[in-house]
Formats: structure tokens, sequence, C-alpha cells
């Protein structure tokens, strides 16, 4: 049975105005995960909280470090944990 995992990611870079909320969704429903991408207050951060099959989570980390096209990626901050299971879907939260 493949392990399954929570991950926390704060993505620090050019990352807002560049398409990487939609980058991430798109990329976490292919991979089957559930959770959520946003933008943080800040302006140039993003954070990402993604449950599913730790192999998964680390193929949408690899994701997140290379980004969109246009967007540059300085930082990726990572905390592994349990997953809670409260996400249905994975969504883009405001």
């Amino acid at each position: 049975m493949a392990e399954v995992a929570s991950l926390r990611a704060i993505v620090r870079g050019r990352v807002q105005g560049v398409g990487f909320r939609d980058f991430v969704w798109r990329r976490a429903r292919f991979l089957g995960l559930s959770g959520y991408v946003r933008n943080l207050p800040d302006g140039r951060s993003v954070e990402v909280v993604a449950e599913g099959e730790r192999q998964a989570l680390e193929q949408l980390l690899e994701y997140l470090r290379e980004g969109p096209r246009a967007a540059r990626v300085d930082e990726v901050e990572v905390h592994w944990g349990q997953p809670s299971g409260g996400y249905p879907d994975f969504g883009i939260a405001l």
C-alpha cells in the first residue's frame, strides 16, 4: 500500500500574477491530490497544501521548484505531516 502524507509548501519568488496557482492546480489534479493553493498577502509567495500518496507529493514538489515559464522560484519551504483527510479535491483558495 502506498504511503499517504501531507505537504505544506511556501513558494517564494515571482510567483504571483504569472499563472502559478493555475499551474499548481492542474498538476495537483493530474496527480490525484487534494488540498489547495493560494497567494499569500506578501505579494511574493504562494502557499500549497496537498494530501495524497507520498510519491505524487514528491512529484508535485518537483513541479513547484520549476514553476510555469513566466515564474521565477527563489525558494521552496517544505513541511511534511500526516494527512487530515479534510479536502474533497484540489482547489484554488482566495
